[in-house]
């Protein structure tokens, strides 16, 4: 079943003369981990923005868990949690002042709050910080707010944006076990990364975009066949940088 489908997306920003994506589709399926990779400039962020509505787009749709996100975009956000890459908070609150509003926008009974805050923030290592203004946060700690605010309402679909920028190796680790255990449970998580290394060893499949337009989309069984004589980085490269050659992989097409 699909939780995220993405159908001949296209946005065009407004003084520009060509498309910043055209013609987009793609899907991620209950339980599954997809990666959205790309170079700089490809389009995975402006992706991302029309799909969490954000940004307005210029043709096609973006439908979560059965909700269109044009025309019920409130049914469609309730379905989903979004960690952007810029950890955009109102930094003048407390970590859980932050949070409880963030209960409130997503109606988490007030019963089940305290609990579901305080074990994510036990996981992430932040919870001494909770009680204080998030203004004195670090980067990495900011980034570790944004991903428990993302996951307190408990949401089907999952999206991150360079989720591992400004984390520490224990972090990363532990938002890496969060984002399989997510999908044990019968969700799906749709992240963007640079980090090839992560996105070889924990996703189910690759999306690549490049200049707007998805370029491949690999499946398990492919980066299977990929990493088994290569690695996805140079499959990446070569792909991306017009050099790639069939041979580099059977599939994937």
């Amino acid at each position: 079943m699909a939780l995220l489908s993405v159908n001949n997306l296209t946005k065009m920003y407004k003084g520009q003369t060509t498309t910043a994506v055209s013609d987009v589709s793609f899907e991620v399926n209950e339980g599954e981990v997809v990666a959205f990779v790309g170079p700089n400039g490809a389009g995975k962020s402006t992706t991302i923005k029309c799909i969490t509505g954000i940004h307005p787009f210029d043709a096609g749709s973006v439908v979560v868990c059965g909700h269109d996100i044009k025309e019920d975009p409130i049914g469609a956000k309730m379905n989903m949690g979004y960690v952007s890459d810029d950890h955009a908070t109102y930094e003048n609150l407390t970590g859980y002042d932050y949070l409880n509003f963030v209960c409130n926008v997503y109606r988490v009974p007030v019963n089940q709050r305290r609990q579901k805050i305080d074990s994510l923030a036990e996981m992430l290592e932040i919870s001494s910080a909770l009680s204080k203004q998030i203004n004195t946060y670090s980067h990495g700690m900011k980034q570790k707010i944004c991903i428990i605010a993302a996951l307190v309402h408990s949401p089907k679909l999952w999206i991150l944006d360079e989720p591992m920028t400004g984390l520490d190796p224990r972090s990363a680790h532990m938002l890496k076990k969060l984002m399989r255990s997510h999908c044990e449970e019968g969700n799906s998580v749709f992240f963007s990364s640079h980090v090839l290394e992560v996105v070889e060893k924990l996703c189910d499949r690759v999306v690549i975009i490049n200049r707007g337009s998805i370029v491949k989309t690999l499946s398990e069984d492919d980066l299977k066949e990929i990493t088994a004589t290569s690695s996805l980085e140079d499959y990446f490269l070569a792909l991306t940088s017009g050099e790639y050659r069939p041979e580099l992989s059977k599939s994937g097409e």
